[in-house]
């Protein structure tokens, strides 16, 4: 059990999450202090925590003979700390209603971000604005970063956009719920607001987030209209994208994509920009795995070898999740590490979480979001996307421990006005 103390403590962390790192992180350290006490079994006897306990084990063996040196240490609190949160965020998360009051404060500390990429992007806003003496610095770049597109409180547009379609699938889920016209009024004004923030990011994964989303969140019993419409409005990024399509189709779906979004889903460049694309990273990246398979070649390696040895131009990671940790770890961890995040949303999806209520299936599709981004970008390298990625994954795992202990099938309440606690906050 937890304190109710520590339950406040985490809430106020995870609301103050996206506006700053610091005053959140101190809240949910206090949170992750009271998760710990008082548990059943210590942390490593936690089943759905093991694997991460010898991912960390392997981790610092490697870091030992690392080729990057400190940089492979400083990469680990990207990870050990955040294995010791994920067991200890569960108590706070152990029930429907907790979970639901999590995805509300996460959607109510949206809401700055949302106010100063709008103002950013159509009123001209521009920080850096401070609050309390420094404590919480908004680095609102001048018409966006990079310009034209919206980065609100945060340091570049693609990570505004995976933290607005990470939390998009708890909005649409708010609409969903039958808490009176005014409240539900209220979180479709969000999700609107939310869409055209996405849009205005020019992020490809947060735009297919927005897509991935709606049919998980609404519900299999929608399935038989909403996937049709949304393959009818998907189209033409289809017919842009896939090859082979007659030039006529083409043409006329490129017309239909503002100029922006076009050239990011073409990405036009020279004749050698294949070599920065994700396929060209890729290919480079797969060559590292195979030259250190076993405990990697440390954090931060890519950013490190790719602009000598491969394209003379630095990136900062590989933008694929499984190549990093392989890249920086080796397999065994990248096998433990992914495989646990993938058999958490199974396990849970076999569990029946698509038949709970909307907010307990816009936390599976968040964390479905936020685990598909990770195949093409990483934004867990912004500390808040991913603190906010193990508190989902956190909730999965308090999801699939409920479910053992009372393993007897509920309602199917796929319908939205379907939910246990009408006046629940």
């Amino acid at each position: 059990m937890t304190s109710d103390r520590g339950g406040q403590a985490f809430r106020l962390g995870l609301f103050l999450l996206p506006s700053s790192a610091l005053l959140s992180g101190i809240c949910l350290f206090v949170a992750c202090v009271s998760g710990s006490r008082g548990r059943d079994r210590p942390v490593w006897q936690a089943r759905w925590t093991q694997p991460f306990m010898v991912a960390a084990l392997l981790m610092l063996v490697g870091a030992l003979g690392a080729e990057t040196g400190a940089l492979a240490w400083a990469g680990l609190g990207n990870w050990l700390p955040l294995f010791w949160a994920f067991w200890a965020f569960q108590p706070h998360l152990a029930s429907e209603q907790q979970r639901r009051q999590a995805a509300w404060v996460l959607v109510a500390g949206t809401l700055p971000v949302l106010f100063t990429g709008l103002g950013q992007m159509f009123l001209g806003w521009q920080g850096p604005w401070q609050l309390g003496g420094g404590a919480i610095i908004w680095f609102v770049a001048p018409g966006g970063e990079p310009q034209g597109r919206l980065s609100a409180l945060f340091d570049y547009a693609n990570i505004a956009g995976a933290w607005l379609g990470v939390v998009w699938p708890l909005m649409l889920a708010a609409v969903l719920r039958p808490d009176g016209w005014w409240r539900r009024g209220a979180a479709l004004v969000l999700t609107l607001s939310t869409v055209v923030a996405v849009v205005l990011t020019q992020s490809r994964n947060a735009m297919g987030a927005l897509a991935l989303s709606v049919p998980f969140v609404m519900g299999p019993m929608q399935w038989v209209w909403l996937f049709p419409l949304l393959l009818l409005l998907a189209s033409p990024l289809v017919l842009v994208v896939l090859p082979g399509v007659p030039s006529g189709w083409r043409q006329l779906a490129m017309a239909l994509i503002p100029e922006p979004i076009l050239d990011r889903l073409l990405e036009r460049g020279g004749p050698t920009a294949w070599k920065h694309t994700r396929l060209g990273q890729w290919g480079y990246a797969l060559e590292l795995v195979a030259a250190r398979p076993w405990l990697g070649w440390g954090a931060a390696a890519f950013s490190v070898l790719y602009p000598i040895y491969a394209a003379k131009r630095w990136h900062g990671h590989s933008h694929n999740l499984p190549l990093e940790l392989a890249i920086s770890h080796g397999l065994p961890v990248m096998l433990l590490v992914v495989g646990t995040v993938l058999l958490l949303l199974v396990v849970a999806l076999r569990r029946g979480i698509l038949q709970k209520a909307p907010m307990e299936r816009a936390w599976w599709t968040a964390t479905l979001v936020l685990v598909a981004m990770h195949a093409t970008d990483l934004p867990l390298f912004d500390s808040r996307l991913n603190i906010l990625g193990w508190t989902l994954l956190a909730g999965l795992a308090a999801f699939n421990q409920e479910r053992e202990q009372t393993p007897s099938p509920r309602p199917d309440r796929d319908a939205p006005a379907a939910s246990p606690e009408p006046g629940a906050p």
